[in-house]
């Protein structure tokens, strides 16, 4: 069988021309058109069963101390008030009302890996789509949309405010934002977004959890900062991942370039044995993954660029709302 490798790489060539290199800036027409395209797809999505979703998953979730009142029979003893117990000698209990306005916080990874996209959109395409899918529900139910760049090292930081100029921003930032070769600062942008996010928001940690950098001396791991975002803060981990990262396809002699370093490689992918080896690494590399992610008490959201973002958005939606005693 004859090589492959130029073929795979006119392939890629042309994946670049389709998402639009980021090697150098979007024209800002070309980057208003991928907004608008991207309006167009989440509409539907945004204005039936997701805005519903939303509410139920995170309005209701949402809450705010109102007042302390004397224990009541059928009252949830997880609420009872224990200092005010022990010093009145009867039991009360806390009670909270629903936040009359969320803050939705998302956390975005722009580092060189999340530019690759073997099939329908580049990982940032997917990001970008999620974030204005979220993004346009949140507007409509008047709540705050914020956003954090990093790649190399903590980017560009948008508080939360909410109107539809700003979310078009949000979506706009994350589609254009130079991509950073280096790894991701993941650890050091959690400290950043843990600093500055004084109220309770709704966090979404979006990145393919690939390009993790080792901690230095006396910085603490990625995972054991969001561990402490999670105590205070509402955590979804969005995990973005590429079909062609889980499993080889059966293409021959392929090129392969390593996104943040450059290292160029050559795989037979006509080997069954390279096509296991890979599967079985990926299989083990989103197994730690997913433990770490776990560990950290934060929820997964798994997105796959070949696939629509809806049924696997939903589903989140409806697993959160089984565990939360929803219907």
């Amino acid at each position: 069988m004859a090589s492959t490798t130029a073929d795979t790489a006119s392939a890629l060539d042309r994946s670049r021309e389709r998402t639009g290199s980021r090697s150098t800036p979007l024209l800002a027409a070309d980057l208003r058109a991928r907004v608008r395209q991207i309006q167009i797809r989440t509409h539907r999505l945004v204005n039936t069963s997701l805005s519903g979703g939303y509410r139920s998953t995170f309005r209701g979730s949402g809450l705010e101390f109102s007042e302390v009142r004397a224990y009541q029979p059928g009252d949830d003893v997880r609420r009872i008030d224990w200092n005010v117990t022990a010093r009145s000698g009867d039991p009360y209990v806390k009670t909270y009302a629903e936040e009359r306005e969320l803050t939705i916080q998302f956390v975005v990874d722009a580092s060189l890996s999340m530019d690759f996209g073997s099939r329908l959109r580049t990982k940032r395409e997917t990001a970008a789509q999620f974030c204005a899918l979220m993004s346009f529900v949140a507007l409509r139910h008047q709540d705050r949309v914020g956003l954090t760049m990093f790649g190399a090292k903590p980017g560009l930081h948008l508080p939360a405010k909410k109107s539809g100029s700003h979310v078009l921003r949000v979506v706009r930032e994350v589609i254009a934002a130079q991509p950073e070769a280096g790894g991701s600062a993941l650890g050091e942008v959690l400290e950043t977004v843990a600093r500055v996010s004084r109220r309770r928001c709704v966090l979404f940690l979006v990145s393919d959890f690939q390009a993790q950098t080792t901690p230095s001396a006396g910085e603490k791991a990625w995972s054991q900062r969001l561990r402490e975002l999670s105590q205070r803060h509402d955590v979804i981990a969005v995990r973005v991942t590429d079909p062609f990262e889980l499993e080889l396809p059966k293409a021959g002699l392929v090129e392969l370039v390593e996104g943040e370093t450059g290292r160029t490689v050559e795989v037979d992918t006509r080997s069954k044995s390279v096509r296991d080896s890979w599967r079985e690494r990926a299989a083990l590399n989103r197994a730690e993954i997913t433990q770490l992610l776990a560990r950290s008490g934060a929820d997964i959201l798994d997105l796959d660029t070949s696939k629509d973002l809806g049924e696997p958005i939903l589903s989140f939606f409806d697993r959160r709302a089984k565990r939360h005693g929803g219907a």
